[in-house]
């Protein structure tokens, strides 16, 4: 697929941590790194992240894994590099300082649901007012949401806003703004697949829409300010500009930009019709529409699945968005201490046949997709004398795949997906390590499951993008690639025992609801 010395690089930039892989011209990786970083919790809720620490995390796995190579011998000429990032964290700075106003506000954090009230109190349409527009209703979620918290809640946002000295943006932005400059002349852009998750861009034109920050109720006097501090909407394939000297790589192009889960789409080689789950902090499933603006009237998302150059089509795609998935798991470790590592799950659940009738619901910040119940909480229901360790990280497990089952079976029903037994889910992510919720995943959906063999498709889809806009491969080469599959997990129980277990979740989501309000 390229020259033989020719290289792409991406930057994975997750809610977790960052990574950085080296891929030869066979979109094969040969060195990466990867490093966690904090995670704040200034109240319930809340999550923050340190602008400055994602920075300088992408900054050290860029080395090391430069490092790595060399190591290994490798003589190579990195041609471009692809960003992919959490998408809808919302991070604004100052662009004379370069230093965050605030912490990045991320995506799952809860805060603004008060704000959410407001609007679909005083909004024609409620929850949907903007779902013609942008594919999405009024949540937390996105940062539109984020934005208006800040310029509310924070003195010295509203300030340097007003001053013209604030700059706006997801995770992409302002790492382009970074690498690129920063306050010498960084690029301030964003590509259309995170800016489709703002609630801010209009779906079918990819430009920022003016009505919706009209119905926002931000002041006039701010108003023309924030719709300049926004940045400008690129594809997802094409020379940003190069990395400015104090990076590793300087002089290299940035190329390629998507958000995680739309990257992971292209890292799947999705066309039209096909769908991917990606299970990591959260879990999210994109089933590609083609250059058809779908809207769902089952509680999904509409939204960008992928532009492959300034000129390219517009791809779009329905989406389920699920909170909490990984991160359950990473509860169970760090806030019970019920096992050590996120890996030793599979062993405790396996100590059981089932979960005992034992069902948790891992509402910590609401429920997103197909539900969308900010007013949610965690719970956990059927608990008897009979319940160990054991049930609990089994239903741990299987509270990933009935969300995903949930969202799935809204996905079928808007895209009119017909022969729903012949339908084949791929997944990806570090999650799908985990053979026993893979199992669990195909029994509950009742289709079968399909895992590549590099599991990593969300980097590879950046660096499928980047190696696109210079040349290195073309686009039909990565939608023909053969993927190694890795295995494939066919359901292994009858539709009434599916159902009976569907039915039992439902009641416990049910239990769920309206408890934000608990003391």
């Amino acid at each position: 697929m390229g020259d033989a010395a020719a290289f792409v690089a991406a930057i994975d930039q997750g809610t977790t941590s960052t990574r950085f892989i080296l891929y030869d011209q066979d979109a094969k990786p040969v060195a990466s790194h990867q490093l966690e970083f904090e995670q704040i919790y200034p109240q319930a809720g809340w999550v923050e992240h340190d602008p400055l620490e994602i920075l300088k995390s992408v900054k050290v796995c860029m080395e090391e894994t430069l490092n790595k190579a060399a190591s290994k011998g490798l003589s190579f000429a990195v041609k471009a590099i692809g960003i992919t990032n959490q998408r809808e964290t919302s991070i604004i700075w100052s662009k004379s300082t370069g230093k965050p106003l605030y912490n990045a506000i991320v995506w799952m954090d809860g805060r603004t649901s008060s704000i959410c009230k407001r609007l679909e109190e005083n909004l024609s349409g409620g929850s949907k007012h903007f779902v013609e527009s942008c594919g999405l209703p009024i949540s937390t979620y996105f940062s539109a949401l984020k934005l208006l918290w800040l310029l509310e809640t924070v003195p010295e946002v509203k300030s340097a806003v007003l001053a013209g000295d604030a700059l706006f943006g997801t995770v992409d932005s302002w790492l382009i703004w970074n690498m690129t400059g920063g306050i010498s002349g960084g690029l301030h852009v964003t590509d259309c697949s995170n800016a489709a998750r703002t609630m801010l861009m209009n779906l079918k034109t990819l430009s920022w829409d003016k009505g919706i920050l009209e119905s926002l109720g931000i002041s006039i006097d701010l108003l023309p300010h924030v719709y300049n501090m926004l940045p400008r909407i690129i594809s997802n394939s094409e020379v940003i500009g190069k990395v400015c000297e104090g990076w590793p790589l300087a002089g290299v192009p940035l190329a390629g930009c998507l958000g995680d889960q739309h990257a992971a789409m292209l890292g799947q080689h999705c066309k039209k019709g096909e769908a991917k789950s990606t299970y990591g902090t959260g879990c999210f499933i994109l089933l590609n529409t083609g250059e058809e603006v779908v809207p769902s009237t089952h509680g999904l998302l509409t939204t960008v699945a992928y532009k492959l150059g300034p000129k390219a089509p517009t791809c779009y795609a329905l989406e389920g968005s699920i909170a909490i998935a990984g991160a359950a798991v990473q509860w169970l470790r760090d806030n019970l201490g019920i096992i050590k590592s996120a890996s030793e799950i599979e062993a405790l659940a396996s100590t059981v046949e089932n979960t005992g009738g034992v069902y948790f619901v891992p509402a910590f910040s609401g429920l997103y997709a197909p539900r969308w119940r900010d007013d949610a909480r965690g719970v956990c229901v059927g608990i008897t004398r009979f319940t160990h360790k054991g049930h609990l990280a089994r239903s741990v497990l299987e509270s990933m795949c009935f969300q995903a089952k949930e969202v799935l079976d809204s996905m079928l029903k808007d895209a009119k997906v017909e022969h729903k037994e012949k339908f084949v889910l791929r997944v990806d992510g570090g999650a799908t390590v985990n053979n026993l919720l893979m199992q669990i995943q195909a029994d509950l959906l009742g289709t079968d499951v399909v895992r590549p063999k590099d599991i990593e498709t969300t980097a590879l889809g950046a660096a499928y993008a980047a190696g696109l806009a210079v040349g290195l491969w073309k686009e039909e080469q990565i939608f023909t690639a053969d993927e190694e599959v890795g295995q494939t997990f066919t359901p292994s129980i009858a539709e009434p025992e599916r159902e009976k277990r569907y039915t039992s979740w439902c009641k416990a989501v049910e239990r769920s609801y309206a408890l934000a309000d608990l003391a």
